[in-house]
Protein backbone atom coordinates (compact mmCIF):
# COMPACT_ATOMS: atom_id res chain seq x y z
CA UNK A 1 0.00 0.00 0.00
CA UNK A 2 2.26 2.39 1.05
CA UNK A 3 4.42 1.30 -2.17
CA UNK A 4 1.90 1.80 -4.41
CA UNK A 5 1.12 5.36 -2.84
CA UNK A 6 4.91 6.07 -3.69
CA UNK A 7 4.62 5.32 -6.83
CA UNK A 8 1.74 7.97 -7.17
CA UNK A 9 3.10 10.54 -5.38
CA UNK A 10 6.52 10.19 -8.07
CA UNK A 11 4.40 9.91 -10.65
CA UNK A 12 2.44 13.31 -9.38
CA UNK A 13 5.18 15.31 -9.52
CA UNK A 14 6.26 13.45 -12.98
CA UNK A 15 2.95 14.84 -14.42
CA UNK A 16 3.24 17.90 -13.07
CA UNK A 17 6.70 19.26 -14.27
CA UNK A 18 5.54 17.80 -17.34
CA UNK A 19 2.62 20.36 -17.44
CA UNK A 20 4.50 23.28 -15.80
CA UNK A 21 7.33 23.37 -18.59
CA UNK A 22 4.63 22.77 -21.25
CA UNK A 23 3.05 25.97 -19.75
CA UNK A 24 6.11 28.05 -19.14
CA UNK A 25 7.45 26.83 -22.98
CA UNK A 26 4.32 28.52 -24.29
CA UNK A 27 3.84 31.92 -22.19
CA UNK A 28 7.27 33.73 -21.96
CA UNK A 29 7.61 36.87 -19.88
CA UNK A 30 10.51 38.75 -18.93
CA UNK A 31 10.85 41.13 -16.16
CA UNK A 32 12.90 43.79 -15.89
CA UNK A 33 14.46 44.48 -12.04
CA UNK A 34 16.91 47.61 -12.81
CA UNK A 35 15.86 50.23 -10.42
CA UNK A 36 15.98 52.46 -14.14
CA UNK A 37 14.02 49.94 -15.42
CA UNK A 38 16.82 50.12 -18.61
CA UNK A 39 15.38 47.36 -20.39
CA UNK A 40 11.91 48.28 -20.37
CA UNK A 41 10.91 49.78 -23.99
CA UNK A 42 8.44 52.80 -24.30
CA UNK A 43 4.97 52.59 -25.71
CA UNK A 44 6.11 54.90 -28.39
CA UNK A 45 9.09 52.31 -29.43
CA UNK A 46 6.76 49.24 -29.33
CA UNK A 47 4.25 51.41 -31.46
CA UNK A 48 7.21 52.30 -34.24
CA UNK A 49 7.89 48.35 -34.93
CA UNK A 50 4.09 46.83 -33.91
CA UNK A 51 3.02 46.82 -37.76
CA UNK A 52 6.07 46.04 -39.59
CA UNK A 53 4.84 43.81 -42.56
CA UNK A 54 8.75 43.68 -44.16
CA UNK A 55 12.02 42.40 -42.33
CA UNK A 56 14.08 45.33 -40.78
CA UNK A 57 17.70 44.11 -40.94
CA UNK A 58 20.09 45.67 -38.11
CA UNK A 59 23.81 45.80 -38.88
CA UNK A 60 25.58 46.22 -36.20
CA UNK A 61 29.77 47.32 -36.10
CA UNK A 62 30.39 47.05 -32.59
CA UNK A 63 31.56 44.32 -32.76
CA UNK A 64 35.62 43.04 -31.55
CA UNK A 65 37.80 43.02 -28.64
CA UNK A 66 37.21 46.16 -27.00
CA UNK A 67 37.95 48.22 -23.74
CA UNK A 68 36.35 47.92 -21.32
CA UNK A 69 33.66 50.50 -21.31
CA UNK A 70 33.49 49.92 -25.35
CA UNK A 71 32.47 46.31 -23.84
CA UNK A 72 29.67 47.67 -21.56
CA UNK A 73 28.23 49.79 -24.73
CA UNK A 74 28.18 46.12 -27.16
CA UNK A 75 26.50 44.37 -24.50
CA UNK A 76 23.89 46.92 -24.07
CA UNK A 77 23.44 47.82 -28.06
CA UNK A 78 22.81 43.32 -27.65
CA UNK A 79 20.54 43.94 -24.85
CA UNK A 80 18.05 46.79 -26.16
CA UNK A 81 18.00 45.12 -29.60
CA UNK A 82 16.76 41.67 -28.10
CA UNK A 83 13.86 43.83 -26.57
CA UNK A 84 12.88 44.89 -29.84
CA UNK A 85 13.20 41.37 -30.94
CA UNK A 86 10.82 40.57 -28.42
CA UNK A 87 7.86 42.74 -29.74
CA UNK A 88 7.90 41.22 -33.38
CA UNK A 89 9.54 38.33 -35.30
CA UNK A 90 10.34 40.69 -38.08
CA UNK A 91 13.71 42.36 -36.81
CA UNK A 92 17.12 40.17 -37.99
CA UNK A 93 20.63 41.46 -36.65
CA UNK A 94 23.76 40.89 -37.82
CA UNK A 95 26.97 41.97 -35.64
CA UNK A 96 29.71 42.99 -37.86
CA UNK A 97 33.14 43.90 -37.12
CA UNK A 98 34.62 45.57 -39.92
CA UNK A 99 38.00 45.39 -39.35
CA UNK A 100 38.81 41.45 -38.23
CA UNK A 101 40.57 40.95 -41.90
CA UNK A 102 43.45 42.63 -42.42
CA UNK A 103 43.13 42.23 -45.73
CA UNK A 104 39.89 43.59 -45.92
CA UNK A 105 40.64 46.20 -42.93
CA UNK A 106 41.38 49.50 -44.95
CA UNK A 107 39.24 48.97 -47.51
CA UNK A 108 36.17 48.69 -45.32
CA UNK A 109 37.06 51.67 -43.17
CA UNK A 110 37.34 53.78 -45.75
CA UNK A 111 33.63 52.48 -47.21
CA UNK A 112 32.06 53.35 -43.67
CA UNK A 113 33.74 56.50 -43.33
CA UNK A 114 32.76 57.66 -47.17
CA UNK A 115 29.14 56.54 -45.84
CA UNK A 116 29.27 58.64 -42.80
CA UNK A 117 29.94 56.43 -39.94
CA UNK A 118 33.00 58.28 -38.39
CA UNK A 119 35.32 55.79 -36.65
CA UNK A 120 36.29 56.48 -32.50
CA UNK A 121 40.18 56.14 -32.09
CA UNK A 122 40.60 55.11 -28.66
CA UNK A 123 43.81 55.50 -26.92
CA UNK A 124 44.79 53.26 -24.63
CA UNK A 125 48.30 53.97 -22.55
CA UNK A 126 47.15 52.22 -19.40
CA UNK A 127 50.02 49.80 -19.36
CA UNK A 128 52.38 52.27 -20.06
CA UNK A 129 52.46 51.19 -23.80
CA UNK A 130 50.39 53.84 -26.16
CA UNK A 131 47.50 51.75 -27.80
CA UNK A 132 45.08 53.16 -30.42
CA UNK A 133 42.05 50.30 -31.31
CA UNK A 134 39.36 51.48 -34.73
CA UNK A 135 35.98 51.92 -33.22
CA UNK A 136 33.56 52.09 -35.34
CA UNK A 137 29.86 52.73 -32.72
CA UNK A 138 27.54 52.54 -35.25
CA UNK A 139 24.88 50.26 -37.21
CA UNK A 140 23.02 50.49 -40.09
CA UNK A 141 18.47 49.87 -39.94
CA UNK A 142 17.06 48.98 -43.25
CA UNK A 143 13.69 47.98 -44.33
CA UNK A 144 11.46 47.66 -47.88
CA UNK A 145 15.00 48.88 -49.60
CA UNK A 146 15.72 52.11 -47.53
CA UNK A 147 18.33 52.70 -45.00
CA UNK A 148 19.70 54.63 -42.50
CA UNK A 149 22.41 54.89 -39.99
CA UNK A 150 22.17 54.79 -36.16
CA UNK A 151 24.77 56.19 -33.70
CA UNK A 152 25.66 53.79 -30.90
CA UNK A 153 28.08 56.60 -29.57
CA UNK A 154 27.34 60.23 -28.44
CA UNK A 155 30.46 62.18 -28.70
CA UNK A 156 31.08 64.89 -26.17
CA UNK A 157 34.16 67.33 -26.60
CA UNK A 158 34.32 67.99 -23.25
CA UNK A 159 33.71 64.54 -21.27
CA UNK A 160 35.38 61.79 -20.63
CA UNK A 161 34.97 58.18 -22.48
CA UNK A 162 33.30 56.91 -19.33
CA UNK A 163 30.69 60.02 -19.47
CA UNK A 164 30.39 59.57 -23.28
CA UNK A 165 28.96 55.69 -22.50
CA UNK A 166 26.84 56.55 -20.02
CA UNK A 167 25.35 59.35 -22.20
CA UNK A 168 24.96 56.99 -25.12
CA UNK A 169 23.37 53.62 -22.82
CA UNK A 170 20.85 56.10 -21.63
CA UNK A 171 20.08 57.77 -25.55
CA UNK A 172 19.91 53.64 -26.66
CA UNK A 173 16.08 53.12 -26.94
CA UNK A 174 16.29 56.77 -28.77
CA UNK A 175 18.70 56.20 -31.32
CA UNK A 176 17.06 52.83 -32.49
CA UNK A 177 13.67 54.60 -31.84
CA UNK A 178 14.79 57.16 -34.56
CA UNK A 179 16.22 55.28 -37.24
CA UNK A 180 12.89 53.10 -37.36
CA UNK A 181 10.65 55.69 -37.58
CA UNK A 182 12.45 57.15 -40.08
CA UNK A 183 11.97 54.14 -41.96
CA UNK A 184 8.17 53.04 -41.01
CA UNK A 185 6.31 56.14 -40.97
CA UNK A 186 5.31 58.24 -43.31
CA UNK A 187 5.54 61.92 -43.82
CA UNK A 188 2.98 63.90 -42.09
CA UNK A 189 4.03 67.64 -41.11
CA UNK A 190 4.87 70.17 -43.35
CA UNK A 191 7.71 72.69 -42.36
CA UNK A 192 8.18 76.18 -43.99
CA UNK A 193 11.42 77.48 -44.78
CA UNK A 194 10.95 81.43 -44.82
CA UNK A 195 12.22 83.82 -47.49
CA UNK A 196 11.82 86.69 -48.51
CA UNK A 197 13.37 88.86 -45.59
CA UNK A 198 17.18 88.00 -46.33
CA UNK A 199 17.46 84.52 -44.18
CA UNK A 200 19.95 82.15 -45.31
CA UNK A 201 20.35 80.72 -49.01
CA UNK A 202 19.56 77.14 -48.63
CA UNK A 203 23.06 76.59 -49.63
CA UNK A 204 23.86 77.92 -46.10
CA UNK A 205 21.37 75.87 -44.14
CA UNK A 206 21.67 72.77 -46.67
CA UNK A 207 22.92 70.00 -43.97
CA UNK A 208 19.94 71.09 -41.11
CA UNK A 209 17.58 70.67 -44.35
CA UNK A 210 19.19 67.21 -44.73
CA UNK A 211 18.79 66.47 -41.20
CA UNK A 212 14.80 67.22 -41.29
CA UNK A 213 13.88 65.99 -44.64
CA UNK A 214 13.53 62.13 -43.57
CA UNK A 215 11.28 63.01 -41.22
CA UNK A 216 9.21 65.90 -42.48
CA UNK A 217 7.95 67.67 -45.80
CA UNK A 218 9.52 70.98 -46.23
CA UNK A 219 8.79 73.33 -48.33
CA UNK A 220 10.15 77.19 -49.02
CA UNK A 221 7.71 80.57 -48.06
CA UNK A 222 8.35 83.81 -49.37
CA UNK A 223 6.37 86.74 -47.50
CA UNK A 224 6.66 88.63 -50.65
CA UNK A 225 2.96 88.12 -51.67
CA UNK A 226 1.90 89.88 -48.26
CA UNK A 227 2.35 93.10 -50.07
CA UNK A 228 -0.13 92.26 -52.56
CA UNK A 229 -2.80 89.36 -50.98
CA UNK A 230 -2.10 89.24 -47.43
CA UNK A 231 -5.22 87.28 -46.27
CA UNK A 232 -4.35 84.97 -48.99
CA UNK A 233 -1.09 84.43 -47.72
CA UNK A 234 -2.00 83.58 -44.31
CA UNK A 235 -4.82 81.35 -45.52
CA UNK A 236 -1.50 79.03 -46.92
CA UNK A 237 0.85 79.58 -44.42
CA UNK A 238 -1.95 77.98 -41.84
CA UNK A 239 -1.46 74.89 -44.08
CA UNK A 240 2.13 74.62 -42.05
CA UNK A 241 3.17 73.06 -39.42
CA UNK A 242 6.14 75.03 -38.34
CA UNK A 243 7.84 78.09 -39.85
CA UNK A 244 11.95 78.41 -39.35
CA UNK A 245 13.06 81.66 -40.16
CA UNK A 246 16.94 81.35 -40.28
CA UNK A 247 18.87 84.51 -39.89
CA UNK A 248 16.50 87.63 -41.33
CA UNK A 249 18.39 90.67 -42.30
CA UNK A 250 15.61 92.45 -43.82
CA UNK A 251 13.13 94.39 -41.18
CA UNK A 252 9.37 92.81 -41.19
CA UNK A 253 6.68 95.13 -42.54
CA UNK A 254 3.05 95.18 -40.41
CA UNK A 255 1.36 93.43 -42.62
CA UNK A 256 4.01 90.61 -42.76
CA UNK A 257 4.33 90.58 -39.03
CA UNK A 258 0.44 90.45 -38.76
CA UNK A 259 0.41 87.71 -41.03
CA UNK A 260 2.91 85.66 -38.66
CA UNK A 261 0.90 87.31 -35.64
CA UNK A 262 -2.02 85.30 -36.98
CA UNK A 263 -0.17 81.90 -37.70
CA UNK A 264 0.78 81.96 -34.22
CA UNK A 265 -2.46 82.72 -33.04
CA UNK A 266 -3.76 79.80 -34.91
CA UNK A 267 -1.59 77.41 -33.45
CA UNK A 268 1.61 77.26 -35.96
CA UNK A 269 4.99 76.64 -34.29
CA UNK A 270 7.83 78.47 -34.47
CA UNK A 271 11.53 78.51 -35.08
CA UNK A 272 13.63 81.96 -34.67
CA UNK A 273 17.10 82.46 -35.40
CA UNK A 274 17.52 86.30 -35.33
CA UNK A 275 19.71 88.65 -34.53
CA UNK A 276 19.96 92.00 -32.89
CA UNK A 277 23.45 92.94 -34.14
CA UNK A 278 25.13 92.89 -37.77
CA UNK A 279 28.52 91.33 -37.45
CA UNK A 280 29.99 88.49 -39.36
CA UNK A 281 33.18 86.43 -38.72
CA UNK A 282 34.13 86.63 -42.85
CA UNK A 283 33.85 90.61 -42.11
CA UNK A 284 37.21 90.11 -40.51
CA UNK A 285 39.27 88.70 -42.97
CA UNK A 286 40.18 92.30 -44.35
CA UNK A 287 43.77 93.74 -44.92
CA UNK A 288 42.71 95.39 -41.59
CA UNK A 289 41.47 92.55 -39.95
CA UNK A 290 38.89 94.81 -38.32
CA UNK A 291 35.05 94.90 -38.85
CA UNK A 292 32.85 96.71 -37.05
CA UNK A 293 29.39 95.50 -35.23
CA UNK A 294 26.18 97.41 -35.59
CA UNK A 295 22.77 97.32 -34.70
CA UNK A 296 20.15 94.88 -36.77
CA UNK A 297 16.41 96.25 -35.99
CA UNK A 298 14.11 93.37 -37.57
CA UNK A 299 10.91 95.13 -36.69
CA UNK A 300 10.39 92.78 -34.20
CA UNK A 301 11.12 94.22 -31.16
CA UNK A 302 7.06 94.52 -29.81
CA UNK A 303 6.74 91.20 -31.88
CA UNK A 304 8.93 89.19 -28.86
CA UNK A 305 7.97 91.46 -26.13
CA UNK A 306 4.44 90.59 -26.38
CA UNK A 307 5.07 87.26 -26.45
CA UNK A 308 7.63 87.38 -23.68
CA UNK A 309 11.23 87.61 -24.99
CA UNK A 310 13.64 90.45 -25.48
CA UNK A 311 16.76 90.17 -28.28
CA UNK A 312 19.19 92.78 -26.80
CA UNK A 313 21.75 94.85 -29.57
CA UNK A 314 24.51 93.86 -27.70
CA UNK A 315 27.51 90.78 -27.81
CA UNK A 316 28.08 88.19 -25.48
CA UNK A 317 31.96 87.60 -25.02
CA UNK A 318 32.81 84.22 -23.36
CA UNK A 319 35.93 83.18 -21.75
CA UNK A 320 34.40 79.65 -22.76
CA UNK A 321 34.32 80.05 -26.24
CA UNK A 322 35.51 77.96 -29.47
CA UNK A 323 38.85 78.95 -30.96
CA UNK A 324 39.29 80.53 -34.09
CA UNK A 325 42.34 79.91 -36.32
CA UNK A 326 44.88 82.56 -37.13
CA UNK A 327 48.13 83.01 -38.90
CA UNK A 328 50.66 83.25 -36.22
CA UNK A 329 54.52 84.69 -37.58
CA UNK A 330 55.80 86.57 -40.07
CA UNK A 331 56.80 85.13 -43.23
CA UNK A 332 57.77 81.67 -44.15
CA UNK A 333 57.69 81.49 -39.95
CA UNK A 334 54.22 82.35 -40.04
CA UNK A 335 51.92 79.34 -39.16
CA UNK A 336 48.26 78.65 -38.69
CA UNK A 337 47.35 78.32 -34.98
CA UNK A 338 43.81 77.76 -32.90
CA UNK A 339 43.13 81.31 -30.89
CA UNK A 340 40.63 81.57 -28.20
CA UNK A 341 37.91 83.70 -29.68
CA UNK A 342 35.39 85.08 -26.87
CA UNK A 343 33.08 86.02 -29.75
CA UNK A 344 32.29 82.47 -30.54
CA UNK A 345 30.23 81.39 -27.25
CA UNK A 346 30.06 77.36 -26.31
CA UNK A 347 26.31 77.58 -24.70
CA UNK A 348 25.66 74.99 -22.02
CA UNK A 349 22.72 73.14 -22.27
CA UNK A 350 19.47 72.38 -20.03
CA UNK A 351 20.19 69.03 -18.64
CA UNK A 352 16.55 69.38 -17.18
CA UNK A 353 14.92 69.24 -20.76
CA UNK A 354 14.45 66.62 -23.01
CA UNK A 355 15.20 68.78 -25.97
CA UNK A 356 18.81 69.50 -24.46
CA UNK A 357 19.44 66.64 -22.25
CA UNK A 358 22.84 64.53 -22.96
CA UNK A 359 23.53 67.29 -25.67
CA UNK A 360 27.54 68.52 -26.65
CA UNK A 361 27.89 72.13 -26.52
CA UNK A 362 26.67 74.59 -29.21
CA UNK A 363 28.52 76.75 -31.04
CA UNK A 364 27.56 80.28 -31.33
CA UNK A 365 29.24 83.24 -33.00
CA UNK A 366 28.23 86.98 -32.13
CA UNK A 367 25.70 85.63 -30.06
CA UNK A 368 23.36 87.98 -28.06
CA UNK A 369 21.58 87.82 -25.10
CA UNK A 370 17.75 87.33 -24.56
CA UNK A 371 15.53 88.59 -21.66
CA UNK A 372 12.56 87.06 -20.37
CA UNK A 373 9.64 88.98 -18.90
CA UNK A 374 6.82 88.17 -17.08
CA UNK A 375 3.30 86.88 -18.48
CA UNK A 376 1.54 84.08 -18.68
CA UNK A 377 4.07 82.05 -21.55
CA UNK A 378 5.74 79.18 -19.75
CA UNK A 379 9.36 80.19 -20.59
CA UNK A 380 12.23 77.51 -20.49
CA UNK A 381 15.85 78.25 -20.93
CA UNK A 382 17.83 75.93 -23.40
CA UNK A 383 20.99 77.25 -23.41
CA UNK A 384 22.90 79.76 -21.91
CA UNK A 385 26.69 80.97 -21.96
CA UNK A 386 29.48 80.27 -19.10
CA UNK A 387 29.05 82.26 -15.50
CA UNK A 388 32.28 83.55 -17.35
CA UNK A 389 30.38 86.00 -19.48
CA UNK A 390 30.20 89.36 -20.72
CA UNK A 391 28.12 92.18 -22.62
CA UNK A 392 30.04 94.30 -25.43
CA UNK A 393 27.58 97.09 -26.95
CA UNK A 394 26.87 97.93 -30.56
CA UNK A 395 28.56 99.90 -32.52
CA UNK A 396 32.14 98.61 -31.81
CA UNK A 397 35.04 98.37 -33.50
CA UNK A 398 35.82 94.59 -33.37
CA UNK A 399 40.06 93.45 -34.37
CA UNK A 400 41.67 90.14 -35.22
CA UNK A 401 44.66 91.72 -33.50
CA UNK A 402 43.14 91.87 -30.01
CA UNK A 403 42.61 88.07 -30.10
CA UNK A 404 46.31 87.54 -29.09
CA UNK A 405 45.86 89.60 -25.95
CA UNK A 406 45.43 88.07 -22.83
CA UNK A 407 41.68 88.83 -21.85
CA UNK A 408 40.81 90.95 -18.95
CA UNK A 409 39.19 87.81 -16.92
CA UNK A 410 38.26 90.41 -14.08
CA UNK A 411 35.77 91.89 -16.50
CA UNK A 412 33.84 88.89 -17.63
CA UNK A 413 31.66 88.92 -14.88
CA UNK A 414 28.22 89.43 -16.18
CA UNK A 415 26.95 85.52 -15.50
CA UNK A 416 25.50 82.91 -18.09
CA UNK A 417 23.33 85.06 -20.68
CA UNK A 418 20.30 83.17 -22.04
CA UNK A 419 21.05 82.18 -26.28
CA UNK A 420 17.97 80.37 -26.83
CA UNK A 421 14.63 79.56 -25.14
CA UNK A 422 11.79 78.12 -25.43
CA UNK A 423 8.05 79.68 -25.10
CA UNK A 424 4.62 76.96 -24.40
CA UNK A 425 1.22 78.36 -23.65
CA UNK A 426 -1.86 80.63 -24.91
CA UNK A 427 -0.19 83.47 -26.49
CA UNK A 428 -1.97 86.93 -26.76
CA UNK A 429 -1.47 88.64 -30.17
CA UNK A 430 0.48 91.69 -30.62
CA UNK A 431 -1.92 93.46 -32.62
CA UNK A 432 -4.79 92.83 -29.23
CA UNK A 433 -6.80 96.13 -28.98
CA UNK A 434 -4.51 97.72 -31.91
CA UNK A 435 -5.93 98.81 -35.47
CA UNK A 436 -4.84 96.05 -37.71
CA UNK A 437 -2.76 96.96 -40.72
CA UNK A 438 -5.21 95.06 -43.46
CA UNK A 439 -8.12 93.12 -42.56
CA UNK A 440 -8.11 89.78 -41.24
CA UNK A 441 -11.03 87.23 -41.52
CA UNK A 442 -11.38 85.59 -38.24
CA UNK A 443 -8.98 87.48 -35.89
CA UNK A 444 -7.85 85.34 -33.04
CA UNK A 445 -6.65 87.91 -29.58
CA UNK A 446 -5.68 84.69 -28.14
CA UNK A 447 -4.18 81.70 -29.19
CA UNK A 448 -4.50 77.64 -29.08
CA UNK A 449 -2.03 76.35 -27.17
CA UNK A 450 1.52 76.52 -29.30
CA UNK A 451 4.85 76.73 -28.87
CA UNK A 452 8.02 79.31 -29.95
CA UNK A 453 11.58 78.93 -29.98
CA UNK A 454 14.00 82.06 -29.91
CA UNK A 455 17.45 81.39 -30.41
CA UNK A 456 19.34 84.99 -30.73
CA UNK A 457 22.31 83.77 -33.63
CA UNK A 458 21.50 82.83 -37.12
CA UNK A 459 24.40 81.47 -37.20
CA UNK A 460 23.75 78.26 -35.15
CA UNK A 461 22.44 76.91 -38.08
CA UNK A 462 24.65 78.22 -40.67
CA UNK A 463 26.91 74.80 -41.85
CA UNK A 464 29.95 76.00 -43.85
CA UNK A 465 30.33 75.86 -47.64
CA UNK A 466 33.85 74.60 -49.08
CA UNK A 467 34.12 74.72 -52.98
CA UNK A 468 30.40 75.38 -53.50
CA UNK A 469 29.51 72.01 -51.25
CA UNK A 470 27.63 72.45 -47.79
CA UNK A 471 29.80 70.87 -44.87
CA UNK A 472 28.28 69.01 -42.01
CA UNK A 473 26.94 71.01 -39.21
CA UNK A 474 28.48 71.67 -35.99
CA UNK A 475 31.85 70.06 -37.40
CA UNK A 476 34.48 72.72 -37.68
CA UNK A 477 36.75 71.90 -40.64
CA UNK A 478 40.08 73.62 -38.65
CA UNK A 479 40.21 72.33 -35.34
CA UNK A 480 38.33 68.66 -36.34
CA UNK A 481 35.85 69.21 -33.65
CA UNK A 482 32.05 68.59 -33.34
CA UNK A 483 29.22 70.70 -31.17
CA UNK A 484 25.64 69.86 -30.89
CA UNK A 485 24.01 72.59 -33.06
CA UNK A 486 22.46 69.58 -35.50
CA UNK A 487 21.08 67.56 -32.50
CA UNK A 488 19.90 70.76 -30.87
CA UNK A 489 17.90 72.14 -33.66
CA UNK A 490 16.82 68.29 -34.95
CA UNK A 491 15.70 67.94 -31.14
CA UNK A 492 14.15 71.27 -31.17
CA UNK A 493 11.41 70.72 -34.36
CA UNK A 494 10.84 67.36 -33.00
CA UNK A 495 9.87 68.73 -29.86
CA UNK A 496 8.01 71.84 -31.42
CA UNK A 497 5.87 69.41 -34.02
CA UNK A 498 5.40 66.66 -31.10
CA UNK A 499 6.97 64.26 -33.16
CA UNK A 500 5.52 60.61 -32.37
CA UNK A 501 6.82 61.14 -28.47
CA UNK A 502 10.08 60.27 -29.29
CA UNK A 503 11.49 63.25 -27.33
CA UNK A 504 10.66 61.74 -24.65
CA UNK A 505 12.47 58.70 -24.78
CA UNK A 506 15.65 60.98 -24.32
CA UNK A 507 15.00 61.66 -20.68
CA UNK A 508 15.10 58.29 -19.81
CA UNK A 509 17.38 58.16 -17.11
CA UNK A 510 20.41 54.80 -16.52
CA UNK A 511 23.01 55.14 -14.21
CA UNK A 512 26.16 52.96 -15.29
CA UNK A 513 28.86 52.81 -12.47
CA UNK A 514 32.64 52.59 -13.60
CA UNK A 515 35.52 51.23 -12.23
CA UNK A 516 38.33 54.28 -11.66
CA UNK A 517 41.38 53.64 -13.94
CA UNK A 518 43.91 55.74 -12.35
CA UNK A 519 42.52 53.38 -8.47
CA UNK A 520 42.87 50.46 -10.56
CA UNK A 521 46.38 50.99 -11.89
CA UNK A 522 47.42 52.08 -8.40
CA UNK A 523 46.22 49.33 -6.49
CA UNK A 524 46.91 46.35 -9.15
CA UNK A 525 49.76 44.70 -7.24
CA UNK A 526 47.36 44.75 -3.95
CA UNK A 527 44.23 43.05 -5.73
CA UNK A 528 46.48 40.75 -8.13
CA UNK A 529 47.37 39.51 -4.08
CA UNK A 530 44.05 39.31 -2.90
CA UNK A 531 42.88 37.58 -6.18
CA UNK A 532 46.16 34.96 -6.37
CA UNK A 533 48.61 34.64 -4.01
CA UNK A 534 45.96 34.95 -0.84
CA UNK A 535 43.62 31.76 -1.75
CA UNK A 536 46.77 29.99 -2.51
CA UNK A 537 48.02 31.06 0.88
CA UNK A 538 45.07 30.36 2.84
CA UNK A 539 44.70 26.67 0.79
CA UNK A 540 47.71 25.94 2.17
CA UNK A 541 46.70 26.84 5.81
CA UNK A 542 44.31 24.85 5.55
CA UNK A 543 46.17 22.12 4.21
CA UNK A 544 48.58 22.11 6.73
CA UNK A 545 46.04 22.31 9.80
CA UNK A 546 43.89 19.66 8.55
CA UNK A 547 47.28 17.35 8.47
CA UNK A 548 48.01 18.45 11.94
CA UNK A 549 44.71 17.61 13.01
CA UNK A 550 44.55 14.64 11.07
CA UNK A 551 47.71 13.07 12.46
CA UNK A 552 47.37 14.20 15.88
CA UNK A 553 44.07 12.43 16.08
CA UNK A 554 45.08 9.24 14.65
CA UNK A 555 48.52 9.02 16.31
CA UNK A 556 47.46 9.25 19.88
Amino acid sequence: MKKNKSILYIVAIVVGLIIINAISSSVFQRFDLTKDQRYTLSDVSKSLISDLDSPLVIDVFLEGDFPSEFRLLQTEVKQIIEEFQLETNQIFINYINPIEDESTRQRHIDELTKSGLEPYINTDNSTGQVKQDIIFPWAFASYKGETVKIPLLKKSITQGLPEQINNSVQSLEYAFADGFNKLVNAKGKKIAILKGNGQLDDLYIADFLQTIKPYYNLGQFTLDSVATNPQGTLDKLKAYDLIVSAKPSIAFTENEKLVLDQYTMNGGKSLWLTEAVVMDKDSLYNDAGTSVSIMRDLQLKDFFFKYGVRVNPTLVKDLYSAPIMLSIGEGSQAQMQPIQWQYSPLAASNPNHSITKNLNLVKFDFASPIDTLKNGIKKSILLQSSPQSKLEGAPTTISLANVTKAPDEASYNSGSQNLAVLLEGEFTSVYDQRVLPFKVTDFKAKSTATKMVVISDGDVIKNDVIRNRPQELGFDQLTGKSFGNKEFLLNTVNYLLDDSGLINIRSKEINVAFLNAEKIKDSKATWQFINIALPLILLAIFGFGFNYLRKRKYTS
